[in-house]
């Protein structure tokens, strides 16, 4: 990593108020910009996001703001409507109110003096979904985004459901951190010490958790189409930078982005990376000079250079070479591809039966198979949203395929090189109405070491179509066919791919209320594999794209980095512990989401923070499931300001109802401000 200390031009850094429409909130800001843009304006950028500028995203802030300010920009980062120091309530996430603030920031930004009236949004996760939001509500200002760890549709690829399944690990570990960050107060140097304390009360007051939103729409409907632009790509006018890892969930958006947005307003870059931005250095690398790829991305669209980056594939993604299972790689090994096009004609769908009546014909038997998983299956699918941790990724696959019916290629001749969203047909029949089925692809290597490649789900119920759900007739047989995560990987000569197929996956996806199982006919059954021909590599001139590589990045640079000291707890306890009640049959998974900890700000801020979620299932009952999600956060300085939040929040579910239970309780100073509990029940129609 490459500090850059001075800049060609000299920054100064501001906190302001920014007035929204309804003329009585003002949300808070900071603006890093050139001290001479009175006189030489320069185009503004936009980060925008709950997760408090003053504390949680200040390291991240100082690595790049400063930066974009040092290279010409007015880099400005804005804590949404409730959230951190900005006035208001908070409402939920990408709300019309949230979107509609978003929109008066960019106007107001725009007709500042010290600015030429472009401006450009960026942001990770949260801030990357409301970027391409924005776009979409197309406020004339804003010519340009990056967004980097987002989706494009909120139902199917958010920490909400998957394959109209619920996500029993993120739709409850995100509401209750929602729950908990939340409920953080403003800070008093921001807001003064005689209102800080009145603002608090006001956001308690008013939250009320993410989860019960979220449960009562467990179908594709108006809630979840709100905010997914992929209903409608054309409402997006700006140039659209996507960013993604093929270890984050949000991946695939990339691919649809670069497919359905014109050639010359979209380019996408997808790297090995987890869910940070990828200049980061944290597992999985290579890092990349990501501030100067987007550098060259917002000269070229808010300042009418011509940097070249339109010159580059439409695609960029990195080809992940053959690796043993671990749950952390420092780097990943591997080459980066480009695509001038995409879908690219360099790829091509190789269909692979998964039964066959005689020797070599397919990857399995061609009798009929009988799938029925122990509810614990997926204990080893890693986390859902990987951070760089030392746990994050899937350990070795060989517990998961046991539990899995599977079934394997002979060993390969040759290098096969996949990229794009593999997909699995299935011809089955399901026992009961509801039920899921889960398929993994894994690079089985001589030893039988089992590395996860990627993964999909379908909710049987959503079949045809996420906004219904229709239920199975058992005794019948149909061909259902789904898409897996997008990857780019090469499987070795003499490994073999397999397909491993389960009717669980705990707690990745909740259980439906009924156990189950399916019969899979292996002979009319396959994988397809979107293959990527080599050759495509060859290039003719190594210094031009000619739709062909190769791709090159600098090395990761940022301004220098904000003297926070990190504390480590007493008594390090695991990331991630599985564990086995024998007598009862129960398994359980605590985490750790290790989100940074407890730190000490550069003004004196004490930030203490600690989460724990408990996952707890029994092998032949899916009634059983538990989940809970814990969280502890306080914040003092010195002794003038002294604020707790302990939040917890706990999922169950009956055969016919989803059962909530949240409870918070905020202290002052020791003395308890608000203290609530929330109980709530919905009907399990899709779920």
């Amino acid at each position: 990593m490459k500090y850059r200390e001075h800049f060609d031009r000299q920054v100064t850094c501001e906190d302001v108020w920014i007035p929204t429409r309804d003329g009585r909130t003002h949300l808070h800001a900071r603006i890093w910009r050139p001290t001479d843009a009175e006189t030489n304006p320069v185009p503004a950028l936009l980060e925008y996001l709950p997760y408090r500028k003053t504390d949680w995203t200040a390291p991240r802030d100082a690595q790049r703001h400063p930066w974009y300010a040092g290279h010409g920009y007015a880099s400005v980062r804005v804590d949404i409507r409730g959230h951190g120091d900005s006035e208001g309530t908070p409402g939920d996430e990408y709300d019309a109110q949230e979107l509609a603030d978003g929109v008066d920031v960019v106007n107001w930004l725009a007709e500042q003096p010290w600015c030429t009236g472009k401006v450009g949004m960026f942001g990770i996760s949260w801030g990357g979904f409301n970027s391409l939001q924005i776009a979409a509500l197309a406020p004339e200002p804003l010519k340009a985004i990056v967004t980097v760890c987002s989706t494009d549709d909120r139902y199917d690829n958010d920490v909400h459901y998957t394959g109209g399944a619920v996500l029993g690990i993120d739709m409850l570990a995100w509401a209750g951190t929602m729950l908990a960050f939340a409920a953080r107060p403003p800070d008093p140097t921001s807001v003064g010490k005689d209102r800080w304390l009145p603002m608090w009360r006001e956001r308690l007051e008013a939250l009320d958790p993410f989860l019960h939103t979220w449960l009562a729409h467990q179908q594709r409907d108006d809630y979840w189409r709100h905010g997914s632009v992929c209903e409608d790509y054309t409402a997006i006018d700006a140039a659209v930078l996507a960013v993604g890892g093929w270890n984050d969930p949000y991946r695939d958006t990339v691919l649809r982005l670069v497919e359905h947005l014109p050639d010359d307003r979209v380019r996408g870059i997808v790297g090995p990376w987890s869910h940070q931005y990828p200049d980061r250095g944290l597992p999985p690398g290579p890092a990349i000079g990501f501030l100067q790829e987007t550098l060259r991305w917002w000269d070229q669209h808010l300042k009418g250079e011509d940097t070249g980056i339109m010159r580059e594939p439409k695609l960029r993604a990195w080809l992940n070479d053959p690796v043993p299972p671990a749950t952390s790689y420092d780097v990943m090994p591997g080459r980066w591809v480009g695509d001038g096009n995409w879908p690219s004609p360099s790829v091509s769908w190789d269909e692979r039966p998964l039964g066959g009546t005689g020797t070599g014909a397919g990857m399995g038997a061609a009798a009929p198979v009988l799938v029925r998983s122990p509810q614990h299956t997926g204990l080893d699918a890693g986390r859902f949203f990987p951070f760089g941790n030392a746990s994050d990724l899937p350990p070795d696959q060989r517990e998961e395929d046991g539990r899995s019916v599977c079934f394997d290629s002979a060993p390969l001749d040759a290098r096969v090189e996949i990229l794009g969203r593999p997909r699995v047909r299935l011809r089955l029949d399901s026992a009961t109405p509801r039920a899921h089925v889960v398929a993994r692809v894994c690079d089985v290597a001589p030893d039988g070491s089992s590395t996860l490649v990627t993964r999909g789900v379908l909710n049987l119920l959503s079949r045809h179509g996420r906004d219904r759900a229709v239920e199975w007739t058992p005794g019948t047989y149909e061909t259902v066919e789904f898409e897996l995560n997008g990857i780019g990987y090469a499987f070795p000569p003499g490994h073999r791919i397999r397909v491993a197929v389960s009717d669980t996956y705990w707690p990745w996806v909740w259980p439906h209320g009924e156990r189950g199982q399916l019969t899979v006919l292996p002979a009319e059954s396959a994988l397809l594999l979107p293959v990527r021909d080599p050759a495509s590599d060859e290039h003719e001139d190594e210094h031009e794209y000619e739709g062909r590589g190769p791709i090159r990045f600098e090395e990761p640079e940022q301004a220098l980095p904000l003297p926070v000291t990190y504390e480590r707890p007493a008594e390090a306890t695991p990331e991630r512990l599985v564990t086995y009640d024998v007598a009862k049959g129960e398994w359980t998974l605590e985490v750790d989401p290790n989100y940074g900890g407890s730190r000490v700000y550069p003004d004196g801020l004490r930030y203490e923070e600690s989460a724990r979620e408990t996952y707890r299932i029994r092998a032949d009952d899916p009634l059983s499931a538990v989940a809970v999600s814990e969280w502890t956060i306080r914040l003092r300085r010195g002794d003038d300001w002294d604020a707790e939040i302990m939040t917890r929040t706990e999922l169950r579910a009956t055969a016919t109802e989803f059962i909530m239970d949240s409870r918070m309780e905020t202290r002052a100073d020791g003395e308890t401000v608000v203290k609530r509990a929330w109980h709530r029940t919905t009907p399990r129609t899709s779920a």
